[in-house]
């Protein structure tokens, strides 16, 4: 009696890799074996459902076209979605949200926040000063 269902003998083409991928302001590095073959936006795919998977913080979300995968061995540009995990060597990875473009408010319009922080109102000594209408002379 056969105790466990064997696995049919799959044709896997490459080799697979253990990768890391370290996730920007998360604790530790998400480890998973990937094909070599496999293209980066399916690596930054499964990612993103590991590190949901694990509840890790902070919360990312799932929608891969908002991520960037960079590895340090190529230099400071993002890995293209469109390249194979196993055509840079490198089994480390850093997984970064993509920049958003900042809004430039159009002309005539104030931007919605307060552009110029306010000062406070004075030092302890003037409030003293108003608040008890006496006078506290400094040197």
């Amino acid at each position: 009696m056969l105790l466990y269902k064997q696995k049919k003998n799959q044709n896997v083409k490459g080799n697979r890799l253990l990768i890391s991928i370290n996730v920007l302001g998360s604790a530790g590095p998400i480890r998973f074996i990937v094909n070599e073959e496999q293209l980066v936006a399916a690596v930054i795919d499964t990612a993103l459902k590991s590190y949901a998977r694990e509840g890790r913080l902070p919360i990312l979300g799932s929608d891969l076209r908002d991520f960037q995968l960079y590895c340090p061995n190529t230099g400071p540009d993002a890995l293209s979605p469109w390249d194979t995990i196993g055509s840079h060597g490198a089994r480390n990875f850093m997984l970064c949200k993509k920049p958003q473009p900042e809004k430039v408010p159009e002309e005539g319009k104030t931007p919605s926040g307060p552009a110029i922080p306010r000062k406070s109102a004075g030092s302890w000594k003037s409030w003293i000063n108003k608040s008890l209408n006496l006078k506290i002379y400094s040197h």
